[in-house]
């Protein structure tokens, strides 16, 4: 390429904003997501177990519940990581595009504040005043505020809740008052200990399902597909899925999701269940590691797909970039090469 053509070519790059796709090219991932860990633990006037009075359906020991909290905690994290990982069952040496580290941790011991203005829900609000977040989203950098609470008769929690510049895209009523906003975008989950860690990262599919849904547009209905016909399916439906939670279906279907194209069809496979063992928490991440993330070598109309994991590891470099599915860089250099 000639010299006044490269000098032409960063030009419009630049005019078309498109150097963040360019980062990821050259190795912008992984994304870090550091998150903030708050556990509310109401315990019975002795300090020794959960009051099942205020939670409901977990009275065990409180030093077990909070094991059990660090436990899922620590196996959550390893599985979104790892779900981060482009089709690691081809490629072994598949990098995540994902690394989690938790920055700061605090226990409650006590019940969990509720909504004044909302029935039957938290109160998100005070929860994260109490724990300083301006300061953890602003300056330390979370993007992600993990709650272990639980789910009662008088108390309901959001499995996903996001705040931030570009607004509330997440699993909830989409309230845009219910967290507070600052300069950066930041996400909650609200777990249930009386659950397992499948449970937890069961929110964080449907985080991603809320993002892609919203600005995936028609690449990302290709690749989930549809009832009847589904491609690599969401957190409820695998490939042969049938019913919510079909997860343990032996159905066996043919299946392009581990080598899944946005035109036409990859290679099949027959696949059922027990590709995933019926394990609910290892057809989230088989499922993560389907989606298109780092050096996917994907692409839609001649452009090269970019690694979607952006979306999850920073949202706001994604919104101010206009960043999407799918980038345009390869049309542009055909386009200026003699």
């Amino acid at each position: 390429m000639q010299t006044w053509t490269k000098m032409l070519l960063a030009v419009l790059l630049a005019a078309l904003n498109l150097a963040p796709a360019r980062a990821q090219e050259t190795g912008a991932a992984p994304w870090s997501v550091p998150i903030l860990v708050l556990r509310y633990f109401p315990v019975t006037p002795d300090g020794q177990k959960i009051d099942i009075k205020v939670t409901s359906n977990v009275d065990a020991p409180l030093a077990d519940i909070k094991a059990k909290c660090d436990r899922m905690t620590k196996e959550a994290m390893e599985a979104l990581t790892e779900g981060s990982r482009f089709r690691p069952y081809t490629n072994p040496e598949a990098p995540p595009s994902l690394k989690y580290t938790v920055v700061d941790s605090f226990d409650y011991l006590e019940a969990m504040p509720h909504n004044p203005k909302k029935k039957g829900h938290p109160d998100y609000i005070r929860i994260l005043q109490r724990a300083n977040i301006r300061d953890y989203v602003e300056k330390k950098g979370v993007k992600e505020v993990w709650i272990w609470g639980y789910h009662s008769k008088e108390l309901a929690p959001w499995e996903s809740n996001m705040a931030g510049p570009f607004g509330d895209v997440s699993n909830s009523d989409r309230d845009p008052f219910d967290l507070p906003v600052f300069k950066k975008t930041y996400t909650v989950y609200h777990y249930n200990y009386e659950r397992g860690t499948s449970e937890a990262v069961h929110n964080h599919i449907h985080q991603i399902e809320a993002v892609m849904r919203r600005h995936g547009g028609e690449l990302w209905k290709r690749w989930e597909g549809e009832p009847g016909r589904w491609r690599c399916g969401n957190c409820h439906f695998p490939p042969n899925g049938r019913r919510d939670y079909d997860w343990q279906n032996k159905e066996y279907v043919e299946s392009d999701i581990e080598d899944w194209k946005p035109e036409g069809f990859g290679r099949k496979k027959r696949i059922n269940c027990d590709t995933w063992g019926g394990d609910s928490l290892r057809w989230f991440v088989y499922w993560m590691q389907s989606m298109p993330g780092a050096n996917n070598g994907l692409t839609f109309r001649n452009a090269p797909l970019t690694n979607w994991w952006v979306f999850m590891g920073d949202y706001d470099l994604a919104m101010k970039n206009n960043f999407s599915l799918v980038g345009r860089r390869n049309e542009i250099e055909r386009t200026l090469t003699p």
